[in-house]
């Protein structure tokens, strides 16, 4: 996933802009010390550091994945009420904006936030690997119909409604904090009605952001040493050269050296220039692949693949492995909604920057439906494609899987007309990906350790691009993809309960805003005011007793009155 952030420039809503505030040389200092000591350890002792990520990792799977399953369905349902209750109307700005941008541009670069490095490198590779190797839930037999329809029914699970929700809920309280309340660009500025202000922009808030930046470094390395691996598997099958651990970090280090040279020269408008090209090649090459591909079965497995997942939905989203199946669920689902709240600080920042004017309403159902319909589209052209053109042997794709998960991708444009053109297309792709990916979170960590600097330093940018680069490479070199997975798991187990804390600081918030309009008349809520008038009637009678007897007597006269009219 990636994007230019730099895009719309957003001032507070209430207020005017402010001057952006200077690099927090405390905040930066802290987290470029944990994170050159993390890499320091895993270059050094390479043998430790797996020890101990595999030995933690395993006990946070074996004592958390619940809080990891419970936390996404809770951001899922919290934007689901949010949408569809008074809260929907509250405008992200002023009451009186408008959407800075048009509906058009805005979903465009929604959808620009939803496409990137992960679809390329699991946007063939999963649905296959589930349609050889079904998920441990059911006797589904490897290689049949029901194995295709539940390979994507899992694909959609992971990339759709639940990572967007988790997008959906720290962008919509980066932008309420942001616009409608005038506060800096951070994920600490949520928490003013929890913590204060004073708090927030003290080291509790500082804390907050770091937890923040660890989170997009690895959930970032992680997106970039995927991407290091495809384009290394890409130039074994199209140029022959070896596929060894040596080229993917030679990989790393020139694609980083082209983010460093971008962020230098002040090319930020060329990379968003190039997100939106990136965005174009990715629809010509599923474009390409739905025509010259089993077009008639993509056009059946959408529906049929959609109505699977949304069937399942509820199972699928409260496996937690109390039953088994703790290492699949570790994998793939658990590492996929770690991933997304590790990339939540990122995309949330991107989307918010964009939806300034818009109500609640209008932002939560974009978020939720734009990317997700893009994202079925995707998985149903690439990885439908892959797993009919397999089973009807018009090529050997799940042979493809032997060389990894990345080398999926290549198998199936080799399998249609033009493969080395389109092959050479996708590793372009990829290689783009990987540099706007770097440059976006880059700045994204710059604005969070410079009190919420809209223009972070370019010194700071390229600092947290190149330490990013790093943990990319040491993790690659540590354990490869499995490596990736677990610091990506473990860095996001205190980002989830900082996302939880979230929701709670914004519902509060939000209870207050006038802009939501008077709440409801449930029966409930006409109880509970039936209940304090009668209270606070008769506690004005008892008090008017007291204070005057003859009102008292008078008043029971005119009762009495009411309640026989010919009393004498």
């Amino acid at each position: 996933m990636s994007t230019d952030v730099t895009s719309p420039s957003s001032g507070p809503g209430p207020e005017t802009a402010r001057e952006d505030p200077p690099p927090d040389v405390k905040v930066i200092a802290i987290g470029v010390a944990a994170v050159l000591a993390m890499v320091a350890w895993a270059a050094l002792g390479t043998d430790s550091f797996s020890t101990a990520s595999d030995a933690a990792l395993t006990w946070v799977l074996d004592n958390f994945g619940w809080l990891f399953t419970l936390a996404a369905n809770l951001f899922l349902v919290l934007c689901a009420v949010l949408a569809i209750s008074r809260f929907g109307r509250i405008r992200l700005g002023r009451d009186a904006d408008e959407p800075e941008f048009g509906n058009l541009a805005w979903i465009a670069m929604m959808f620009s936030a939803g496409m990137g490095i992960g679809l390329m490198f699991y946007g063939v590779g999963e649905p296959l690997t589930y349609y050889v190797d079904p998920p441990p839930f059911g006797d589904i037999e490897s290689g049949s119909g029901a194995a295709e329809r539940t390979a994507l029914e899992y694909s959609f699970f992971h990339w759709t409604l639940h990572p967007w929700a988790i997008y959906g809920v720290a962008g919509l309280g980066l932008a309420y904090a942001t616009f409608r309340k005038g506060r800096g660009n951070r994920i600490s500025s949520v928490f003013v009605p929890l913590i204060g202000e004073r708090r927030a922009n003290g080291w509790p808030g500082r804390l907050i952001d770091l937890l923040a930046v660890f989170a997009t470094v690895f959930g970032t390395a992680t997106s970039l040493g995927l991407g290091a691996l495809q384009v290394a598997k890409g130039l074994n099958l199209t140029v022959g050269w070896e596929d060894t651990r040596e080229l993917e970090l030679l990989v790393i280090a020139v694609l980083s050296a082209a983010f460093v040279l971008s962020a230098f020269s002040g090319l930020h408008r060329g990379i968003k220039w190039l997100s939106n090209l990136n965005v174009g090649l990715a629809a010509l090459l599923a474009l390409f692949v739905f025509l010259l591909g089993p077009t008639v079965f993509i056009l059946d497995a959408i529906p049929a693949g959609v109505g699977a997942y949304l069937h399942d939905l509820v199972v699928l989203s409260s496996r937690t492995g109390a039953f088994g199946n703790k290492e699949w669920l570790g994998t793939w689902t658990i590492f996929y909604w770690a991933w997304w709240l590790s990339w939540a600080p990122f995309v949330g920042t991107f989307i918010a920057r964009i939806s300034r004017g818009r109500t609640i309403r209008e932002f939560l159902i974009g978020v939720l439906l734009v990317p997700s319909g893009a994202t079925v589209v995707w998985f149903c052209v690439m990885g439908g494609s892959a797993m009919r053109l397999d089973a009807t042997g018009e090529a050997d794709l799940a042979g493809e899987l032997e060389g990894g998960v990345e080398a999926a991708l290549f198998g199936l444009l080799d399998a249609l007309p033009l493969g080395t053109v389109t092959s050479v297309i996708a590793m372009v792709l990829v290689m783009t990906y990987f540099i706007t990916s770097a440059d976006s979170a880059s700045l994204v960590m710059g604005s969070l350790t410079s009190g919420g600097s809209l223009h972070p330093r370019n010194w700071l940018v390229v600092t947290w691009g190149v330490l990013m680069a790093a943990v990319a490479a040491v993790l690659l070199v540590a354990g490869g993809l499995e490596s990736l997975q677990a610091g990506t798991i473990l860095v996001a187990l205190p980002f989830a309960l900082v996302m939880i804390a979230l929701c709670w600081a914004l519902t509060n918030e939000l209870r207050a805003d006038p802009g939501a309009g008077p709440p409801r008349h449930h029966p409930l809520y006409g109880m509970r005011e039936a209940v304090r008038r009668m209270v606070g009637e008769a506690m004005g009678e008892q008090q008017t007793s007291r204070r005057h007897p003859r009102l008292r007597r008078a008043a029971e006269s005119a009762t009495r009155d009411r309640e026989d009219p010919d009393r004498p």
